[in-house]
């Protein structure tokens, strides 16, 4: 029912006149107020407006139907033909930011690092990022648990200065991996014994000589021992990812890895920050994850991140040398990691 006393406009689109009551009713433009006397106005305007768009990705024309095709990014209106464009457009405004460097890290063993490095860089690659996966631990667990044992690996991506396409070995598409073994407690040797330097052997390797050109993300999945080739790894990176097992000594290895990026911090003066807190080993079942997981939001607050949820598929994936989402896609903890990756990536 119109307002009485209001001022009278008319209806650009059906020529009604009507007394505006709601802000979607008028619409101001450099041309001057436009006024529509309901929502369906409005759309069928607006609608017509797009009636004939070109994608702004692969620019073919068509006609928007969905909300999707339509987005307004800094003040300009992209359209997108499909969901493969609108992705593409997304993908590719990520990669003008540079490659993203994420160091996966607890000093605590046995919470899930190289389990959660595995499949969150293939979780990024099947998003159609490109990315590195680097094992900096001495055990080689990732290239264990992808079937991969590569002729060269991190010692001689670090000690020996070859360039990271003789090192790395790709696995799937989308995804490089540069696995390690017993020749990185040699390195970690000598690069004690280094005068100065010791380290930026990594950073060196990776952006001073190029190696991380073309990835978009290089994930690290670093060994539970604050050691040179973590402090290596904390250098070249620029976040850092805490997986946290729902257990009672779950905040100690937390407590060590903020003093250690906090250390690094005023010793290296190069900001690292945490991107997030990830509980692993979550049971629902149990008081305990529940505790440890109030606990974490309490401290962390938004930075924690939604729990990967105890899973025997997940432990068996490695023994059939596949990831979460080759081994049990359908699963609880393919859905967690999904989830963990589209967290990161937005």
């Amino acid at each position: 029912m119109e307002a009485r006393g209001a001022a009278l406009e008319r209806c650009r689109v059906c020529g009604r006149s009507f007394a505006p009551r709601f802000s979607f009713q008028v619409v101001r433009a450099a041309q001057g107020a436009r006024y529509y006397c309901s929502q369906r106005c409005l759309l069928r305007e607006r609608m017509a407006e797009n009636a004939k768009a070109t994608c702004s990705v692969c620019g073919a024309s068509f006609t928007p139907e969905f909300a999707y095709q339509r987005a307004l990014i800094n003040g300009e209106t992209r359209f997108y033909c499909s969901e493969v464009c609108a992705e593409r457009y997304k993908i590719d405004r990520r990669r003008a930011r540079g490659t993203r460097r994420i160091a996966v890290l607890n000093q605590k063993g046995g919470t899930g690092k190289t389990t959660t490095s595995v499949n969150l860089a293939a979780g990024l690659a099947t998003r159609g990022f490109n990315v590195l996966l680097i094992d900096m631990d001495a055990q080689g667990n990732v290239g264990i648990s992808l079937g991969i044992v590569g002729d060269r690996g991190v010692y001689h991506l670090l000690m020996e200065g070859l360039p990271v396409e003789e090192c790395s070995v790709p696995i799937r598409a989308n995804l490089d991996i540069i696995t390690s073994n017993e020749m990185l407690a040699a390195a970690e040797v000598k690069l004690a014994n280094r005068p100065t330097g010791r380290e930026l052997a990594l950073k060196e390797a990776l952006i001073g000589r190029g190696g991380e050109k073309g990835y978009d993300y290089v994930i690290l999945d670093c060994p539970p021992a604050l050691s040179l080739v973590n402090q290596n790894a904390l250098v070249y990176a620029d976040e850092v990812l805490v997986p946290v097992s729902c257990d009672f000594l779950a905040m100690v290895g937390v407590k060590q890895v903020l003093r250690t990026i906090h250390n690094m911090n005023n010793f290296m003066g190069k900001p690292v920050s945490i991107c997030g807190v990830l509980p692993t080993f979550y049971d629902v079942r149990t008081r305990l994850s529940q505790e440890v997981l109030d606990n974490l939001k309490e401290y962390f607050k938004d930075k924690t991140l939604t729990p990967i949820r105890v899973s025997t598929r997940l432990k068996e994936a490695p023994s059939h040398k596949q990831t979460i989402f080759e081994y049990a896609p359908t699963s609880n903890a393919a859905s967690d990691y999904l989830a963990l990756v589209d967290r990161l990536v937005n």
